[in-house]
């Protein structure tokens, strides 16, 4: 089945695409047009189910008549406000309501225009937040391996993804890591947090012996590791992570770019695992994906520490031409009433038991060697074909698109994180258009 012409006449060919296999694209092109509720149309009318949320931000759904007609109005009244010593009334009333919906403390917010600015955001706040508080050793910053932190050079630097590191040079220095949490051995086909793995934060002791607390300002990691395959925290892991940093006087930082916004059964992760980091790090659902925007949540005490000195002094130097942008709080506003209206923040605790059965069910069919699963986030691992990493599940993409469902996959890992207002009966689709194309795949 070909539902794809090949880009004869040239015009796919201006636009280098991100994270995409050019070349096989603008011979194969997969183009959307049209998204409604949960589902995608191709430009030959053919109706994609989207089991990804868009790129993990779409969590209520397409088209939302609320988002929609908000953003169409802020556009007519004000398309534009300067965030530099200005400010506008949605920006204010957005970020009081994204505070309540925060964990305890953590009530002040910056706004940015994607996870990659958020997480750049967090860092330079905690590294200026050391200095500002007397501790200006504190410069040195900790990631974890296999972690994604965005795509700019603070975030690839903390990121242990390697094909994200490799061609971009030296990158910030006095960065390192801590080891992942991914033990197949111990833990394959866990459903939910798996048992074994607390003891992997301990790691964080070794770069303390090895560098002096005194020298290091953050570490930053994902609750669930979403990029580089859905890896779930083992039980008991985070906690200890918030220990050994409270213990050396380390800010921790959650980045919940794709868990924030209901993607694990609470409003963040955080919630969800019982852990408060000191910055949170969010994007993508804030908006349902409609407009880019972006927030680091901070705890007051960090913001406080930055507001002394002469009044008419700037504290922090630091923002974006389009933080706080009009037609983004508009959306962001909007989207938190959909979100509200519906309790899709808490649905995925409602819907986990069937969907992690679902996706479990997966664990009889060729090449599946794990299957990891939190809230609405279900990861499928596949065997490696000899010599050709990532070819399998990127041919099991291809089917399923062919098929009419949308899935994303990293190296060969299968990621499903759908729309919080997905049914029963979709994720049912979408597990039985996935266990077709695993037994078509060689």
């Amino acid at each position: 089945m070909d539902h794809t012409a090949p880009n004869h006449d040239g015009r796919l060919d201006a636009y280098w695409m991100p994270f995409t296999a050019n070349r096989q694209f603008k011979k194969a092109p997969r183009l959307l047009v049209r998204a409604e509720g949960m589902h995608y149309w191709t430009d030959d009318g053919r109706q994609i189910l989207d089991g990804v949320a868009g790129l993990w931000c779409v969590n209520a759904g397409h088209g939302r008549p609320r988002i929609v007609q908000a953003i169409q109005a802020q556009a007519a009244e004000m398309d534009y406000a300067p965030p530099f010593q200005m400010g506008h009334p949605k920006a204010f009333e957005l970020a009081n309501r994204l505070a309540r919906l925060a964990p305890p403390g953590l009530d002040r917010v910056f706004f940015t225009n994607s996870g990659s600015e958020s997480v750049e955001t967090a860092l330079k706040i905690a590294i200026a937040w050391q200095r500002a508080r007397g501790e200006a050793s504190r410069t040195r910053l900790i990631g974890r391996e296999r972690g994604y932190h965005g795509v700019n050079f603070g975030g690839i630097s903390v990121g242990g993804i390697v094909a994200n590191r490799k061609m971009f040079g030296t990158l910030l220095a006095g960065v390192d890591h801590i080891r992942h949490t991914h033990d197949p051995a111990r833990n394959a086909f866990s459903v939910g947090q798996p048992a074994h793995g607390a003891e992997l934060a301990d790691d964080l002791e070794r770069l303390v012996a090895l560098h002096d607390a005194s020298t290091i300002a953050a570490v930053i990691v994902e609750p669930v590791a979403g990029s580089t395959g859905v890896l779930i925290p083992p039980q008991g892991y985070l906690q200890r992570l918030r220990e050994i940093c409270d213990r050396h006087g380390i800010l921790l930082i959650f980045d919940e770019v794709i868990t924030g916004f209901g993607r694990t059964g609470a409003p963040f992760a955080a919630q969800t695992f019982g852990v408060t980091p000191d910055l949170i790090t969010t994007a993508k659902g804030v908006t349902n994906g409609c407009v880019p925007m972006g927030a680091v949540f901070v705890r007051r005490e960090i913001h406080d520490t930055f507001m002394n000195g002469p009044e008419h002094l700037i504290e922090l130097f630091h923002g974006y031409t389009y933080s706080a942008h009009p037609l983004a709080c508009a959306a962001g506003l909007a989207t938190l009433d959909t979100y509200a209206e519906e309790g899709l923040l808490t649905r995925a605790a409602d819907l986990q038991a069937p969907f992690a059965a679902a996706v479990h069910a997966l664990r009889d069919c060729p090449h599946v060697i794990d299957v990891r699963n939190i809230g609405l986030v279900g990861g499928i691992e596949l065997a490696p074909r000899p010599g050709e990493p990532g070819r399998r599940a990127f041919e099991v993409f291809l089917d399923c698109f062919e098929r009419g469902l949308l899935i994303r996959t990293t190296g060969d890992t299968v990621a499903l994180s759908p729309p919080l207002i997905i049914t029963p009966a979709q994720i049912q689709q979408i597990t039985e258009t996935l266990r077709g194309a695993l037994q078509r795949v060689a």
